[in-house]
């Protein structure tokens, strides 16, 4: 487990075999090849982790093929099944809504104890391998979602290369999954940091700012962009600190930090609310404290992002 979910590695994405069928049906009649189901964005996990089964399990037979090839962990080949055709004896569609949904769902044929659950909810929980293959098969589920006709002729496009391709039979256009670059930033002023929150978060919950990274633009560019229309903020020495995939839907966080020239903040419509926190009052809200603000999520870029500005290494 990391600070820093999703940024884990697994031994070899193997993407050589991707268009190998022989030996990805091979592994697929493998008793030892992993299989880690889906459901509606959500993974299937277990009391250790990931709820991951062998290739004949029966829950799979709602699944759509081809699989995707994740590649290959300690030896075995892993992949990942969309299995949505499942549909629960009792759903809560409300809850499946929510920006934090807390419910969950239990196949009758999953290992007891197993369910599927908001990957938000278990990713600071997750090993750091078993978290990064799951952000990214939710992250290629969701784009095979959207994606499902192609955008040079509109007809209906086709699972290929074992899951990372779309390929149109009408044009021959081949598809590759979608990666949105976003900006996350940490803006301070002297002993301060500014915390924003969108509406519709769960109560009291601040985090840092953030945004797209819109064509034309660097980095540096972008940061400055954002914090000026959703605070009116002219910022400074802006510089990259880290990133992390964020497979909601299918973005790739790049976290900053930048300084602002000034603290009066003027609010657009993207944000509910910001405010300027000290050290002392962040700290508060990490220990659950403070009467107005909840921090951003473990496992976040948002909070390795304000961790590390409050272990001064900022």
């Amino acid at each position: 487990m990391i600070d820093n979910a999703f940024s884990g590695t697994w031994d070899s994405r193997a993407a050589h075999l991707r268009s190998d069928v022989a030996s990805l049906e091979h592994a697929l009649q493998d008793p030892k090849t992993r299989v880690l189901p889906f459901w509606r964005g959500k993974p299937h996990l277990g009391a250790q982790g990931l709820g991951l089964v062998g290739p004949d399990h029966a829950m799979l037979v709602q699944s759509d093929r081809p699989w995707l090839y994740l590649g290959d962990e300690n030896g075995h080949a892993h992949f990942a099944a969309d299995i949505s055709r499942w549909e629960p004896e009792v759903l809560d569609r409300a809850a499946l809504a929510m920006f934090t949904d807390t419910s969950i769902q239990i196949h009758p044929a999953g290992p007891k104890g197993s369910h599927f659950g908001e990957l938000r909810m278990a990713m600071a929980h997750l090993p750091g391998t078993q978290a990064a293959m799951a952000a990214t098969a939710r992250a290629v589920f969701n784009w095979h979602q959207t994606h499902r006709f192609c955008s040079a002729c509109g007809a209906p496009s086709r699972v290929a290369m074992a899951g990372w391709e779309r390929h149109c039979p009408a044009c021959g256009a081949k598809h590759f999954p979608r990666t949105d670059p976003v900006v996350i930033m940490l803006v301070t002023h002297g002993n301060s940091v500014l915390l924003g929150r969108s509406k519709g978060w769960p109560e009291r919950m601040y985090s840092a700012l953030a945004g797209f990274v819109e064509p034309g633009e660097t980095l540096e560019t972008a940061v400055a962009r954002e914090v000026r229309e959703e605070t009116g903020l002219v910022t400074q020495r802006i510089r990259y600190m880290a990133s992390q995939p964020w497979p909601f839907p299918n973005s790739l966080m790049l976290g900053c930090v930048a300084e602002a020239t000034g603290r009066d903040i003027t609010l657009d419509d993207e944000l509910e609310a910001a405010r300027w926190m000290t050290r002392e009052e962040v700290l508060s809200a990490w220990s659950g404290q403070h009467p107005e603000v909840i921090p951003a999520r473990r496992g976040a870029i948002a909070h390795y992002l304000i961790g590390q500005w409050l272990g001064g290494h900022v």
